[in-house]
This record gives C-alpha cells, structure tokens and sequence, in this order.
C-alpha cells in the first residue's frame, strides 16, 4: 500500500507538471480563440474589452507564476544537489529532484518533500538526517525571503493568508494539479470581485 501511494503521488506530480506545461505552450492560441468566442458571444465592445482584460490578466497570472516557480524550484534543486553531495548525504540526486518538484508548491511543498527525503536518507545514513533537515530551514529561509521573491517576484499580489487558503481549497478539490494552480487561480477570481465590488461603489456614488 505504501509503495503504491508513493507511485500514485509521483504520477500525479508528473500529469500535473505535464498539464502544466501544454497549458502554458498553448495559451497565446488558446488568447486568439478567446477573443473569436467573445466577439461572437458579446455584441458590446466594452463587454468584450472587459472580458479580454481579464483573460489577459490570468495569462500574467498564470505565465509569471508557473514559469517563476519552475525557474526557483530548478535552482533549489541544483542548490539541493550540490550542498548534500558536499555533505555526502547519499541518495543526493534523487532527494534533490524530490525537493525540487515539490518546491513548485506554495507554502507546503517543501515539506512535502523534505518528509520523503529525510526518510529516504534515514534508511541508507541516519546520522545525515539531521544536517539534512538544518539545510532544508536554511534553504527554505533563503528562497522564501532572497531566491522566490526575486524570480516569481510581486506577480501574485495577494495575503500570505490567502495564498494558504488558495493552497488548501484548490489542493483539497484537484490534488497536486491543485496546489500547482491554486495560487494564480484564486489571485484572477480575488481581481474579478475586487473590480465588480469597485464598480457596484462606482455606481453607487454616482447616484
């Protein structure tokens, strides 16, 4: 059972990471179909501008928070790689791949992968789990205040405390594919009630 939970988790990281990348390789076809369906859905040119902008803003959403997280969590993993083989911790490569993937989530993911890994290393070193662990509140420390920052930088412009609530939502519906999404998805749904509450006061005043 617990070889088969572990497969099973691996497989959904890859479809998820697959789905990913199809969705970020066809989204400027995918733009062009949009505004033909719009145009024929909508005969106001305002309507269709709205609708386009908030398209537009999910592309933003969507491109500059996936690509900047596959960017940091290949730096992490290379970090990984090269401070544990310093370390000589062994399963070096393959705890450094866990790590990576899993770091493409937000908040969780991390210890999602720390948790495998320092299981991994306890059956082949136990003496290296605790180094081990020390790295991975360093390594953690400096991508979520230097590394992260700087590379998905301030795209996502919502709470920390929304982020873990769009983590635990999206991740509790569509599992791993959740928790990849969830962030950029809650970030373009929080835009569009916050610009359909700044209209409805819009309207108000001026009545």
């Amino acid at each position: 059972p617990k070889l088969f939970s572990l497969v099973t988790s691996i497989a959904d990281i890859v479809i998820g990471l697959v789905i990913s990348v199809f969705i970020l390789l066809g989204r400027k076809a995918l733009a062009k179909k949009s505004m033909m369906l719009l145009h024929c859905i909508f005969q106001k040119e305002k309507t269709v501008n709205v609708v386009a902008d908030e398209f537009r803003y999910a592309d933003k959403m969507f491109s500059g928070f996936l690509e900047g997280k596959v960017i940091d969590s290949a730096i992490i993993g290379i970090i990984y790689y090269i401070v544990l083989e310093i370390m000589n911790v062994p399963y070096a490569a393959l705890v450094a791949v866990i790590c990576g993937v899993t770091n493409i989530i937000p908040i969780f993911g991390p210890f999602i992968g720390a948790i495998p890994s320092g299981f991994i290393i306890l059956t082949a070193e136990p003496i290296k789990v605790i180094p081990f662990i020390i790295f991975v509140c360093v390594i953690q420390f400096l991508d979520g205040y230097i590394i992260d920052p700087h590379i998905v930088g301030g795209n996502i412009k919502i709470s920390s405390f929304w982020v873990v609530f769009a983590v635990l939502i999206f991740g509790g519906l569509w599992g791993f594919f959740g928790l990849l999404i969830g962030v950029p998805t809650f970030a373009v749904i929080y835009d569009i009630f916050r610009k359909l509450y700044a209209d409805t006061l819009e309207s108000k005043k001026r009545k």
